[in-house]
């Protein structure tokens, strides 16, 4: 099954609903892609759907940890939505659960990034500020 992308605005967090394999050749090239095409819309909040993800070789985990490394550099975040279990082991197992904010649940986007943004305005004694 070739890889499927689509993105839609979810306020000011671009939901890019992904579906099939990311593997090398035309499925790592197209998350890439439509990453740069999100970035040079100035689009800066991504939040990466792959419920619909049903398989990851080493290009696509390649891949995603570009688009987190470029998202990044843009001044913008990249988090991932609704894992399979498929998806969720390969990333515990390469150590990137680390790197990456998921979540698992059907919390809205916005939600997802203004938690984000909340924990991390912090002073040095761990108060909120």
């Amino acid at each position: 099954m070739d890889l499927r992308a689509t993105y839609r605005d979810a306020g000011a967090v671009t939901v890019v609903d992904i579906g099939g394999r990311i593997t090398l050749g035309e499925g790592s090239a197209l998350l890439r892609k439509t990453i740069r095409e999100l970035l040079e819309e100035s689009r800066t909040k991504i939040l990466l759907n792959l419920a619909d993800v049903n398989y990851i070789d080493s290009s696509g985990i390649g891949e995603l940890v570009t688009a987190f490394t470029t998202v990044k550099k843009s001044g913008g975040d990249l988090k991932l939505l609704h894992l399979t279990k498929k998806v969720h082991d390969l990333l515990q197992l390469t150590k990137l659960f680390t790197v990456f904010t998921s979540t698992p649940t059907k919390t809205p986007p916005s939600i997802v990034f203004a938690k984000a943004e909340n924990a991390s305005i912090r002073n040095p004694e761990n108060r909120a500020v």
